[in-house]
């Protein structure tokens, strides 16, 4: 039986083995590194998100090549509860081959319990300890980013270079981020206090213990296309703050969650912790099994990236559970005017071409004035304005090496429906199809499934056709009555259809004035005059703000505060502080 000394409120400490407690001091420094850059929002990263041999070597890149060859046509063995069959319906977007992988396919029961038994030693680790082991979850999973990329390359589409940095380094980032501020969340809950009050004639003397109790089992449910970008700071921040996770990828890309779950349960297990705190939940595009883990009372947390319907589903039903959402908008563009038409242009059209306009800050509409813009060579028509996007999307078309890098492959079939859809609407309301979308030649998948851009010339009296996410690759430029009709329309979009990235073009100031607080207000992340190197639609870990939570193409952001804070709770306990005692009767109490 343990006493309180007086002035010193006690609580139990969690036992840490010594090879714990060397991992919490091997990632201390980039912790440390990671809340500095979330407070300061300066660039920084522990990675480097280039596949350049001379930085990692020139085994590297084979070896990961083979580690993700050697997994097709097998059975991706991983000991789970429950395993009541196998599949797989992974076809890779490049050789249009099924993989040939199949997956476990679990009972959400079985999941669900192991969790529950798992989150008992987990509540009780240090927070330190839990962040360190997601930080070497991150750690490891940056070691074998060759392996990622090539199995994220083959089930989403995108290019290899994409696939290596995008779901690689900067997802990872993203992870990290979201430990930055569980840290700062958790650590801003003092464990144990003193309270002194006088109540009349006595004087009250408490100690008081603060504990932090996780919520529950967390459900972690993946998009298709980016598989692993949101999916690390959902499973990170509900890891650090002692919550079990069960992962739920798309069913047609599983491979890349299973090798971060296979890698989770190693580490954990390595370190003396049950590894059923991670599991997969894989399914089958005809027999879907979201729902069971979403409607079931332990599952407590869900983390959902994806179609706007399923998510606005999920926004509408569930209650009394913490939900966080990234679904889709319409993500616009409002050409004011430029200083440089050509660069301007470019950058927009790189940006819709990137990944073949599967990603969710891809630009959707481009606003331009009917009369046209300025620019420092003087007027250009809304003619020359859209030629200019459309002559900047050929030159990056005609290159297929260029092409390949940029573009990627198109991940399914229901992506090319939208452009058919989009082409077919535009010849029934008679609109103009600047550029067709057609197939490029691959240079190293020759059966590659590619399309490039398609672009559609209208005006806001066609906004039906515009003014919901089309996730494919076709790209809409609007003429407006003027450029403040560009931007009103274009933050009433964000406003009621929702959207993650928006972009302006103008060198007049006033203007810009003008419209900045009104993005704000519609929760649309806004991005100025961007040209050169840096993609427009690039967000940056611990510096840029990704989603607002103020829009319908979300209720969450990644990374800030609210986005870890309430998945846990505190839970107190109070009693009066213990006075010494003496002689026998100090004896008596401290043996009874």
């Amino acid at each position: 039986m343990t006493h309180a000394t007086p002035g010193k409120p006690t609580m139990a400490k969690p036992t840490i083995s010594a090879p714990q407690r060397a991992l919490v001091e091997k990632h201390a420094a980039t912790l440390d590194a990671a809340m500095d850059a979330v407070m300061s929002r300066k660039s920084w990263s522990p990675f480097k998100d280039s596949p350049s041999s001379k930085i990692h070597g020139e085994e590297k890149p084979p070896a990961g090549k083979a580690a993700f060859e050697a997994r097709l046509n097998q059975r991706f063995d991983i000991d789970l509860p429950g395993i009541t069959g196998w599949s797989g319906e992974e076809v890779s977007p490049f050789t249009r081959e099924p993989l040939g992988i199949t997956y476990p396919l679990c009972e959400p029961e079985a999941l669900i319990a192991s969790a529950k038994t798992a989150m008992a030693d987990w509540s009780k680790a240090s927070p330190g300890l839990r962040i360190a082991l997601c930080l070497e979850v991150a750690e490891q999973l940056y070691d074998n980013n060759f392996e990622m990329a090539h199995a994220v390359m083959h089930v989403a589409g995108q290019s290899y270079t994409q696939a290596f940095s995008g779901s690689g380094p900067n997802a990872l980032d993203r992870g990290i981020e979201a430990l930055a501020y569980a840290a700062m969340a958790m650590d801003k809950v003092t464990p144990a206090a003193e309270y002194h009050r006088q109540f009349g004639r006595d004087q009250v003397a408490l100690e008081k213990t603060y504990t932090l109790v996780p919520r529950g089992v967390g459900l972690v449910i993946c998009c298709a296309s980016f598989p692993t970008w949101n999916a690390y700071p959902a499973m990170f921040a509900s890891l650090a703050t002692g919550n079990p996770v069960i992962v739920k990828p798309h069913p047609i890309a599983i491979l890349p969650m299973a090798i971060v779950v296979e890698r989770c349960r190693a580490v954990l297990s390595a370190f003396g912790f049950d590894p059923n705190l991670v599991t997969l939940a894989a399914d089958t595009i005809a027999e879907p099994i979201a729902g069971h883990y979403v409607d079931h009372p332990d599952v407590q947390i869900i983390d959902f990236t994806g179609s706007p319907r399923y998510g606005s589903h999920l926004e509408k039903t569930v209650t009394g559970k913490q939900l966080f959402t990234e679904t889709a908008g319409v993500n616009s563009v409002v050409v004011e005017s430029v200083d440089d038409l050509v660069a301007s242009m470019r950058a927009i059209a790189r940006a819709s071409s990137l990944f073949s306009a599967q990603m969710c800050t891809s630009p959707q509409v481009v606003f331009v004035p009917k009369d046209g813009i300025q620019t420092r060579d003087g007027h250009a028509s809304f003619d020359a304005v859209a030629q200019c996007i459309v002559d900047e999307i050929d030159a990056l078309a005609a290159n297929p090496k260029v092409a390949a890098g940029i573009m990627g492959a198109v991940q399914a079939q229901l992506s090319l429906d939208v452009v058919t859809e989009a082409s077919q609407m535009a010849g029934g309301e008679g609109l103009r199809i600047l550029r067709e979308g057609e197939a490029y030649a691959h240079p190293d998948f020759p059966k590659a499934l590619t399309r490039t851009m398609m672009v559609i010339a209208g005006d806001s009296s066609h906004q039906a056709m515009y003014a919901e996410e089309r996730f494919g690759p076709v790209l809409f430029v609007v003429a407006t009555d003027s450029a403040d009709a560009a931007a009103q329309e274009a933050t009433e979009l964000a406003r009621t259809r929702g959207t993650i990235s928006c972009y302006m073009y103008s060198t007049d100031e006033d203007f810009i004035d003008r419209w900045v607080d009104v993005y704000a207000a519609v929760g649309a992340n806004l991005s100025i005059n961007l040209t050169g190197a840096m993609w427009i639609n690039f967000a940056a870990a611990y510096s840029d703000y990704h989603v607002t939570g103020l829009n319908p193409a979300g209720n969450a952001c990644l990374a800030d505060l609210s986005f870890v804070a309430s998945r846990f709770r505190i839970a107190q306990r109070r009693r009066p502080i213990v006075t010494p005692l003496s002689g026998s009767a100090e004896k008596t109490a401290s043996t009874g």
